[in-house]
């Protein structure tokens, strides 16, 4: 069963793993994490997504995972899970799980494996056309992931089933490129009132206030049982898109992707900064691209430092923003002391 296309756009946050000192998942600071997300504006959060540490994570750590992030987050906050699978089988249970955690889609990078162009386009394929809930492409030319070529992309945006792609390598030229080439792949979504995205769990039926309702049922005799009152459904429209494009990495290049037409991001620094990186977002679209400019250029220096240390800055960033992020599984390393002022120098303005 196909999932339904939905609206991508905006600031969305990659989450860290959380772990104890001993090395175990530690999901109630992830349900605190995906909490305190949920009262930032950014548009979506993204779990077990690349540079997340999901590959140390067991098929039950996994399965944990994505219930503890669909439980805590916010019903508005659109859910992506990653997947971090070689095989189309078990990239296909995760799709499973995160559809009955609650997801709203997952995200699905190449293989580590060495597969040919026919195996890699198979890969894709294979699991859009099994996954309850849309696809999103990964691209990343740095290892262990690869950059998808436009080509390949050209076919796959093709498929009912895959929506859109997040690229950390992207460029105007190369966004121009993928616009261009999937300029025919359109698509009707549902989005709110003011044209935000909306998510399954927002058109799942829930109750609201006290149990004062009684029910027509009981009005005919025997005992009267109190119900909630039911809550009224959201008014929803319908917008058209294509091949959604999103850029992802750093922000302090984000405006340019804006101007160029990029719908929203999924910067690294978003986890530990994510109210930094959405201003970047939400003055461009106020029509200020100056303020923009200015909000991005303050990023630099984070942004760089993320990109050197990798999970482990990411996480100490965390620590001091509020979010916990603890120390990495390993094999992979802390900080070490020198690295951490490094870190809080660069976070010093950014605090949330």
């Amino acid at each position: 069963m196909l999932g339904e296309a939905m609206l991508i756009d905006g600031i969305h946050i990659p989450l860290t793993v959380p772990f104890y000192r001993d090395g175990g998942s530690y999901l109630r600071k992830l349900e605190h994490n995906a909490g305190r997300y949920s009262l930032t504006p950014a548009a979506g959060l993204v779990v077990l997504g690349p540079g997340s540490e999901a590959s140390a994570l067991s098929d039950e750590e996994t399965n944990e995972a994505l219930q503890a992030v669909g439980q805590s987050a916010a019903r508005e906050k659109v859910l992506i899970a990653g997947i971090a699978k070689d095989s189309v089988r078990t990239a296909v249970a995760i799709a499973e799980s995160a559809e009955r955690a609650g997801f709203d889609s997952v995200l699905l990078a190449a293989p580590h494996s060495v597969l040919s162009d026919e195996e890699l386009t198979l890969f894709f394929r294979a699991v859009a056309d099994a996954s309850p809930l849309p696809v999103l492409l990964w691209s990343n030319a740095a290892a262990p992931s690869r950059q998808l070529p436009v080509e390949l992309l050209t076919t796959l945006a093709e498929h009912t089933n895959i929506i859109g792609l997040y690229d950390a390598d992207l460029t105007v030229e190369r966004y121009r490129a993928i616009a261009d080439a999937t300029t025919h792949v359109r698509r009707d979504v549902k989005v709110t009132t003011v044209f935000a995205p909306v998510t399954r769990r927002m058109i799942v039926p829930e109750s609201e206030g006290p149990a004062t309702f009684v029910s027509a049922e009981s009005l005919g005799g025997g005992t009267a049982l109190a119900v909630a009152t039911p809550k009224a459904a959201i008014k929803t429209r319908t917008k058209t898109v294509g091949f959604q494009v999103m850029a992802a990495g750093e922000v302090a290049g984000l405006l340019t992707l804006l101007e160029a037409g990029v719908p929203g991001a999924l910067p690294r620094l978003a986890a530990c900064s994510p109210q930094a990186c959405h201003e970047v977002f939400a003055a461009f679209k106020d029509g200020d691209p100056a303020l923009s400019a200015e909000k991005a250029k303050r990023l630099r220096a984070a942004d760089e430092l993320m990109r050197k240390f990798g999970v482990a800055g990411i996480k100490y960033g965390c620590d001091l923003n509020g979010y916990y992020g603890g120390s990495p599984r390993l094999p992979r390393l802390p900080l070490n002391a020198e690295q951490r002022l490094q870190v809080e120098e660069a976070l010093r303005e950014l605090r949330n």
